[in-house]
């Protein structure tokens, strides 16, 4: 690993980070509006229309406008595409007047991105919880890119209105994994560091939690994660009233905690579950997970489909994705085949 960033994603870098902020400072300015009383929830968390994957409330609307603004300032300069749920794929670059226009497709030499930019919009919207700006880069290409094109992901955190520090994870593809701390107030950079997975087989004493937050798949995802443990308590001796549970609803967060070691695995499986019990509801998307799986993977998490073969999907805004992450090899060899088990018996 080299501390140079490859040129296909490092000029990026910078006005990627500029955009996370520029999504950060509204929505939070919002949310401490109702805080303080001075405007309703429904400011922020009425639900104003059905998107391709997800419900887009009010505070969603106000990250989608900062986004258009940084997407024209963008394109004005150079070429890119940008994916996000509302919007799906549109193509910009410079135009004769120094504006930016709308291109034809893909083929203009610039980055293909796709964006979350609230990934967690449940927790924000009630202040009760970080919610994730979710980046994936991939570099030019006549289509849109798969998983294995995106060469650069950044999951960068939107606290509640009582945090005063934001943490940012990024990572190049054969390159690391990074955090870097930033002061909310002032936006000041308190210092980078490397993110690594530690090398413990650690199965009880921390968080493995079996994601199904709509009410109509918890109780099988609920019925998958008791397996899972049941059985790695018989195979292993762990101790399952230490296998601690969490439903965070937001893909990139449940990514980032994996990686910071936090959680010691997810289980995300609502697409399959959904299909065996013949009642399929909202799953994870591509723009959901793509950039937050590359930054745990880079540093050193293990990051798959719940059969363990390697992730593999396009990134667009319909696709389902079930992903199991785990905080490394060790814990996955573990895991894994409980899971499949408790899978197959659904």
């Amino acid at each position: 690993m080299t501390g140079t960033q490859p040129p296909s994603w490092g000029d990026w870098a910078g006005a990627i980070s500029e955009l996370c902020a520029e999504i950060r400072g509204p929505v939070r300015s919002g949310l401490a509006e109702v805080a303080a009383g001075r405007a309703s929830l429904d400011s922020v968390a009425e639900a104003v229309s059905v998107g391709a994957g997800d419900v887009t409330f009010a505070i969603d609307v106000v990250a989608e406008r900062q986004v258009t603004r940084w997407l024209e300032r963008e394109g004005a300069r150079r070429p890119l595409s940008l994916m996000t749920e509302d919007a799906g794929w549109r193509h910009v670059g410079p135009g004769p007047d120094g504006s930016h226009v709308e291109l034809s497709g893909f083929d203009h030499g610039g980055p293909r991105i796709a964006l979350d930019p609230i990934d967690g919009t449940r927790n924000i919207m009630h202040d009760l919880r970080s919610a994730w700006i979710v980046v994936s880069m991939a570099g030019p290409g006549a289509g849109a890119p798969r998983f294995g094109d995106v060469e650069f992901g950044v999951v960068s955190e939107i606290p509640d209105t009582r945090a005063a520090v934001s943490r940012e994870l990024s990572a190049g593809r054969g390159r690391g994994a990074f955090m870097r701390a930033l002061k909310l107030e002032s936006g000041a950079d308190l210092g980078q560091r490397p993110v690594a997975a530690d090398g413990a087989r650690r199965l009880d004493g921390g968080y493995f939690p079996c994601f199904g937050f709509h009410p109509a798949l918890r109780p099988h995802a609920q019925r998958l994660g008791a397996h899972v443990a049941r059985r790695i308590a018989e195979e292993f001796g762990a101790d399952e009233s230490r296998m601690f549970d969490d439903q965070y609803i937001s893909s990139g967060g449940q990514l980032a905690l994996l990686a910071l070691g936090r959680y010691r695995s997810i289980i995300d499986a609502r697409g399959e579950i959904g299909a065996r019990v013949g009642d399929p509801r909202q799953t994870c998307k591509p723009y959901d997970m793509a950039g937050a799986a590359l930054v745990a993977q880079e540093a050193g998490c293990v990051v798959v489909r719940t059969d363990g073969a390697p992730l593999d999907f396009e990134l667009d805004t319909h696709t389902t994705v079930d992903f199991a992450g785990f905080h490394n090899r060790e814990t996955a060899d573990a895991i894994l085949p409980a899971l499949r088990e408790g899978l197959d018996s659904l």
